[in-house]
């Protein structure tokens, strides 16, 4: 069985270590050899589903085995908003990268376009945030975080706003009947702390949490 992963840096395997970005292929090569499969990894860093749409339509005119799997892994980035800009002028109006409405709106169809291609698409809910870990990640050249803290109004509103992208992708699995993973919900309920789980940016998947998500697959495989 073949697998592709449409997504970002989190399936991408990306880590934060000793203040640099790497990409960790372990889990991946770990979730290969367990389960006889091939898996074509197109998660890159920084994208959005907007983004990534070009290639989920280029690829969907393509020919696949049946039972093919297409893995679905987004909000981290279309969730996010411009930092800086709200650091310099924290009483504007910010949207975020991908609004609400225009994040369901885009998910649908790419979920659309992958059963045409007679693929099985399969959702994933994002994994936790560390709100403070990332406020002081995205503050470390100098962003004023005052600023930053007066436009979000708590420090906690980074979780509720990505958590609320979390939830919005549980709500297209219920309308579209998909195969859904919940990371979110084995991240929250495993017993390490968040500071374990995730790297020094907050966002990202430590080791350790790259291994929970290879073991999340697995099971979902199972």
């Amino acid at each position: 069985m073949n697998i592709t992963i449409y997504g970002d840096s989190i399936l991408k395997g990306v880590l934060l270590e000793d203040g640099k970005y790497r990409v960790n292929r372990e889990w991946e090569q770990q979730f290969t050899a367990a389960h006889g499969l091939t898996i074509r990894n197109k998660a890159h860093f920084g994208s959005t589903i907007g983004k990534a749409m070009s290639v989920i339509e280029k690829d969907s005119a393509k020919e696949y085995e049946p039972g093919e799997l297409a893995v679905l892994e987004f909000g981290g980035n279309d969730c996010d908003f411009d930092w800086a800009a709200i650091a310099e002028h924290p009483t504007g109006v910010y949207a975020c990268k991908t609004p609400p409405t225009q994040f369901v709106a885009e998910y649908r169809e790419a979920v659309r376009l992958i059963r045409k291609s007679g693929r099985r698409p399969v959702a994933l809910t994002l994994p936790p945030i560390h709100s403070r870990s990332y406020l002081r990640f995205i503050c470390r050249d100098g962003l004023n975080q005052d600023n930053i803290l007066r436009w979000l109004g708590d420090v906690e509103a980074i979780t509720r706003w990505q958590a609320h992208y979390s939830a919005l992708i549980e709500s297209i699995a219920g309308m579209e009947k998909l195969e859904l993973i919940d990371l979110r919900k084995v991240f929250l309920k495993d017993g390490h702390s968040p500071e374990e789980l995730l790297c020094a940016d907050g966002i990202h998947p430590s080791r350790l949490g790259q291994e929970l998500i290879f073991r999340t697959l697995s099971a979902a495989m199972a």
